[in-house]
């Protein structure tokens, strides 16, 4: 067994998250009276990724992130809304929007039936990923999940990582594999940590000269030949 540890990225990995992301938007704005189209939806989109963009860089902590996301979508909208009680039913929508990937679940029970150790890292907010984690098939397939919020540090940072090989002692960067979508944290995070990378990467994007990628698939139950 090449890798028996494996670091799996939640959102765009293993969960659809912009179909959970969408409903959840579209019951956050029935709840507050906000219109629901295709329109708003977009602006929220692009505002709440320019802001994860700014975190993940370490510019705004995730509290304001989104709180902030919401301030400024409804300041552009005109409307007097509280934003603390939308972001507050998006989130509990969202933590309801349990949407598996293609193959990620058979992916995850074949490599558990060979004996991997499969491991949640992500940057989402905690409330939300552990709530959709109980209620996912993924619930009995892993062996634990790494919230940037409990580890007082996110991907990509290297203290991050550190405090999963603390949680792990047997993990080394030898026989974990990290996976997952994105460039900006997922294998940023894994080069910065010195780990060993697998990007998933199913829309065929170009890949970037500037990072180290020692795998990458476009479909997840390609992992079961890499580890």
């Amino acid at each position: 067994m090449k890798y028996p540890y494996l670091l799996l990225d939640a959102d765009d990995t293993l969960f659809d998250f912009p179909k959970a992301s969408r409903r959840a938007f579209s019951a956050m704005c029935r709840a507050n009276g906000i219109p629901d189209t295709e329109d708003s939806h977009q602006r929220y989109h692009e505002i709440n990724q320019a802001l994860w963009a700014a975190f993940d860089r370490g510019e705004v902590s995730k509290e304001f992130l989104t709180r902030q996301r919401y301030v400024q979508f409804l300041g552009e909208l005109g409307l007097n809304r509280d934003p603390d009680k939308c972001n507050q039913d998006y989130l509990r929508a969202l933590g309801e929007g349990v949407f598996p990937l293609p193959h990620a679940e058979e992916t995850c029970r074949e490599l558990v039936r060979r004996g991997h150790r499969l491991y949640i890292a992500t940057n989402s907010v905690a409330s939300v990923q552990r709530s959709r984690l109980r209620g996912s098939v993924f619930a009995e397939l892993i062996s634990d999940a790494f919230i940037s919020e409990d580890a007082g540090a996110s991907k990509p940072s290297r203290a991050y990582y550190e405090y999963i090989f603390s949680r792990v002692p047997d993990m080394t960067a030898e026989n974990c594999l990290a996976v997952g979508d994105s460039l900006a944290t997922d294998i940023r995070g894994a080069n910065n940590a010195g780990l060993p990378c697998c990007w998933y990467n199913p829309a065929g994007r170009d890949r970037p000269g500037s990072l180290r990628i020692d795998y990458e698939i476009r479909d997840l139950r390609e992992l079961l030949e890499i580890v």
